[in-house]
């Protein structure tokens, strides 16, 4: 369990860590300190803010509103990189959570599913607010990707996290059940989570690309979407099709039905997600990655790694997977993502994306 940092020690970290730090107003007494302790704190927290600009995002995450007070975060991340500081203290920002994950962020092992909202994370955990609309399509720049980094590794550093493991930066949406947050074309909290253990590495004033390289090529960055959604039948494993690609620097294009999400040899990491309704309490939705290799002109399944397995308390629900892996070989071997449910009754699935980063083998 860690002390916070002092706003000081605070700044001193980010500065070091080459993060570009904009104090706001009061922000160094700006908590929620009155209502509950902040700490030992033991990770780091990344969220979208669901608005746009700059100045109207600080200033929300400052003050808060009618129904949360502020602050609603310790910093907001903008798309031009610079980390706006709006509070030191408890903050209004992670809600309650799944207390399992908490445990798995402190002996930093990979995280299980979030399933439960019994843990106030408002005490435990850091929390950066980013400047994005998390409509799924408003796009996140390579400098404010590249700040969430910096800052997150700076809080690591300070407090020894990451020796073991690179799990104490964690999303809303692997806390809290129903949360989604971050999300969007260019945002991966695999990726974020391994560029900082990368990060870590190396002494704070590093940069990739600079007089002290990385250990690995800079990955390149898909992200792909099923628009229309599909009603899966229980008990059958469906194979997702996607219809859209989004490239950094390119932007979205469409493209056939297509289940291939990476072909050839690569190290990847992948993060795909699902927006399921009508389900019934208990109903069970089961998630993994796989790999399919051609071989006289058949493609069959070679592999698949471990399946996640949430269940859900009726409704509506979000629902991830991450898994780090090495697809071997050629072209005739290709990765993709698979999707069941249980029950007696047809699901309708009316959001399928996925986050894939990849480098060569």
């Amino acid at each position: 369990m860690a002390t916070p940092l002092s706003a000081d020690a605070l700044i001193k970290a980010l500065k070091a860590e080459g993060v570009r730090v904009v104090e706001y107003k009061s922000w160094r007494t700006n908590n929620r300190n009155h209502v509950g302790s902040w700490g030992g704190v033991h990770g780091v927290m990344v969220h979208h803010t669901v608005t746009s600009g700059t100045a109207g995002s600080v200033e929300l995450c400052y003050s808060g509103h009618s129904t949360l007070p502020g602050p609603l975060c310790h910093g907001v991340i903008a798309k031009d990189g610079a980390v706006h500081l709006v509070g030191h203290g408890r903050a209004n920002h992670a809600g309650s959570g799944d207390g399992a994950v908490l445990d798995a962020v402190i002996a930093e092992r990979p995280l299980p599913p979030d399933q439960k909202a019994d843990t106030d994370g408002n005490r435990y955990f850091y929390g950066f607010e980013c400047v994005n609309l998390g409509d799924n399509k408003d796009p996140w720049p390579a400098a404010q990707v590249e700040a969430i980094v910096r800052a997150s590794a700076a809080l690591c550093r300070a407090h020894g996290w990451g020796k073991s493991g690179d799990t104490s930066v964690i999303g809303h949406l692997e806390w809290q059940p129903g949360k989604i947050d971050p999300r969007g074309p260019g945002v991966s909290m695999g990726d974020i989570r391994k560029r900082v253990s990368e990060r870590l590495k190396h002494p704070a004033d590093w940069s990739p690309g600079g007089s002290n390289p990385p250990t690995k090529e800079t990955p390149v960055h898909r992200y792909l979407e099923r628009s229309n959604g599909v009603t899966l039948t229980p008990g059958d494993w469906y194979t997702v099709t996607w219809d859209r690609l989004y490239v950094p620097g390119k932007g979205w294009a469409d493209r056939p039905l297509e289940q291939t999400l990476l072909s050839g040899a690569h190290l990847f990491s992948l993060d795909f997600a699902l927006r399921a309704d009508g389900l019934a309490r208990g109903q069970e939705i089961q998630l993994r990655v796989a790999r399919n290799h051609k071989r006289g002109g058949v493609w069959a399944r070679a592999k698949s790694w471990p399946i996640n397995s949430p269940t859900h308390d009726a409704g509506r629900g979000h629902f991830t997977h991450h898994w780090q892996g090495h697809l071997p070989g050629t072209d005739d071997n290709r990765l993709v993502a698979d999707v069941l449910v249980n029950g007696d009754e047809p699901v309708r699935v009316d959001e399928l994306t996925a986050s894939l980063l990849y480098w060569p083998a």
